[in-house]
C-alpha cells in the first residue's frame, strides 16, 4: 500500500524528491563517523571520548557547533550560544534563578499544555510567583483559547512549551508576549521547522529528542538579559557566568554528537527541509488515525497535534489496554520498539524525531493490517 500518495504535492517529482530526503537515515552518517572517532580521534591517536574540554580540538568543536547553529537559525549576534548540563528539568529551575528577578514583582506567567510545561511551572514556584494566563483545563487536548490569555505587565516572562512530547501537544505559531520577555522549551522539536528567534528572549532545548544523545542542552539567551540573576543562583545554573566562560566541565561528547547532527541537518537543507519531512511523517499517521473508523482515536484537537509525537488510543476513545498491548507486543516484533505513551496518560506514542519516511510508513500499514486484525 503506498500511503505517501495521500500527502499532498503539486507535482509528482516534487513527491519523490522529498520521500528521497525523508528517508535518508540521520544515525547512519552520524554513527558511522563517531564509530571511526571512538578509536582514532581526526589522527589524533586518542578517541573522541578523551578529548580535555579546555582542548584547542575541543574549541574547534565548540565553535564550530555554534557557528552551524547560529547558519541553520539565522542567530543574531547579540545572542549567546551555551551548552549546560542537567538536561530541560535543569533549566526548569534554571530559568527562574536567572529571570524571575527581571522585575520586581518576582512574577512570571505561564502556558501550561502538558505535564513539561506544568513541572517547569512548579520550579518556578519556588523562587517566585507564577500566574497561569489562561483558563484552567482539566485535560491537555486543546490549546487555551490565545485571545483569553491575561499578561501580567509586571510579570518576568512569558513561559511555554514549544511542544510537549507527554501531551502530543506543539504549538505551530509563536504566542504573542506583547512586552514581556518569552521564553521556550523547545527540547523536542528544535531545528524542526524554521525560527524567529528574535521574538524570544531565551531558547532552550535538550539534546537526546532531535540533536543527538543526553547530556547537553543547548540555550539561547539574548546577552541584555544576563545581568538579572538572583544573588542565590548555584553558578551552574547562572547563565552570565556560563556565558563569561567555562566554570564546570562541558559534555563534551554529547557536544560533538551534536556537532555532527547539525552539519548532518545543514546537508540535509536546513529546518526548512527537515520541517517537510516532519509534516509528511506525521500526515501520514494522522491520515490512517482519521480514516480508521474511530478504531485509533488521536485526543488531541487537530489544531494542535505534535508533528513529533503522535498520540492515540486502540480499540476507541478510551482505549483497551489489551489491545494496545498487543499492538506494542506485535509492532516490536517487526522491529518497531518504543511506542508505548507515558503512563500518566496511556495509549500509544509514536515518536518520529529521528525516523525515516519509509520507517514510518512501515508502522502506518502496520496499523492498517493491525486494525484488519481486531475488528
Amino acid at each position: 500500500m503506498e500511503l505517501f500518495a495521500s500527502v499532498p504535492c503539486s507535482v509528482s517529482s516534487q513527491c519523490s524528491k522529498l520521500q528521497e530526503r525523508c528517508s535518508r537515515k540521520t544515525g547512519h552518517t552520524v554513527l558511522l563517523q563517531l564509530q571511526k572517532d571512538l578509536l582514532d580521534y581526526r589522527g589524533l591517536g586518542i578517541s573522541v571520548l578523551e578529548l580535555h574540554h579546555r582542548s584547542p580540538e575541543f574549541a574547534v568543536v565548540l565553535d564550530d557547533t555554534r557557528a552551524g547553529l547560529r547558519e541553520l537559525l539565522k542567530i543574531p549576534e547579540n545572542y549567546k550560544i551555551l551548552f549546560l548540563q542537567c538536561g530541560a528539568s535543569g533549566q526548569f529551575s534554571a530559568i527562574p534563578f536567572n529571570f524571575i528577578g527581571l522585575k520586581e514583582a518576582r512574577r512570571a506567567d505561564f502556558v501550561i499544555t502538558g505535564p513539561w510545561s506544568a513541572e517547569a511551572a512548579n520550579e518556578a514556584r519556588k523562587l517566585g510567583e507564577v500566574r497561569v494566563v489562561h483558563p484552567e483545563q482539566t485535560d491537555y487536548t486543546i490549546f487555551p483559547d490565545p485571545s483569553k490569555w491575561h499578561l501580567s505587565p509586571d510579570s518576568s516572562y512569558l513561559y511555554y512549551c514549544a511542544n510537549d512530547s507527554i501531551s502530543g501537544m506543539e504549538f505551530h505559531f509563536i504566542p504573542d508576549s506583547k512586552e514581556t520577555v518569552l521564553i521556550s522549551d523547545m527540547s523536542s522539536n528544535f531545528l524542526s521547522k524554521p525560527l524567529d528567534v528574535c521574538r524570544f528572549g531565551v531558547i532552550f532545548a535538550a539534546a537526546q529528542m532531535n540533536l543527538g544523545c543526553a547530556g547537553v542542552t543547548v540555550v539561547l539567551v539574548r546577552e541584555d538579559l544576563l545581568e538579572s540573576s538572583l544573588s542565590r543562583c548555584p553558578t551552574v545554573f547562572d547563565y552570565k557566568l556560563q556565558a563569561d566562560g567555562i566554570t564546570s566541565s562541558p559534555p563534551c561528547y554529547s557536544v560533538y554528537i551534536m556537532h555532527l547532527l547539525v552539519d548532518w541537518i545543514k546537508s540535509q537543507g536546513g529546518p526548512e527541509a527537515i520541517e517537510q519531512c516532519s509534516i509528511a511523517k506525521s500526515k501520514l499517521l494522522y491520515n490512517v488515525i482519521e480514516c480508521s473508523s474511530d478504531f485509533y482515536i488521536c485526543p488531541v484537537d487537530p489544531k494542535c497535534r505534535s508533528r513529533m509525537n503522535i498520540l492515540f488510543r486502540v480499540g476507541g476513545p478510551d482505549g483497551s489496554d489489551c489491545l494496545e498491548q498487543t499492538f506494542v507486543n506485535k509492532a516490536a516484533e517487526r522491529g518497531m520498539i518504543s511506542l508505548k505513551s507515558h503512563r500518566s496518560v496511556g495509549g500509544i506514542c509514536a515518536s518520529l524525531f529521528n525516523v525515516t519516511l519509509e520507517e514510518t510508513q512501515k508502522l502506518a500499514e502496520f496499523m492498517i493490517s493491525f486494525k484488519k486484525e481486531h475488528i
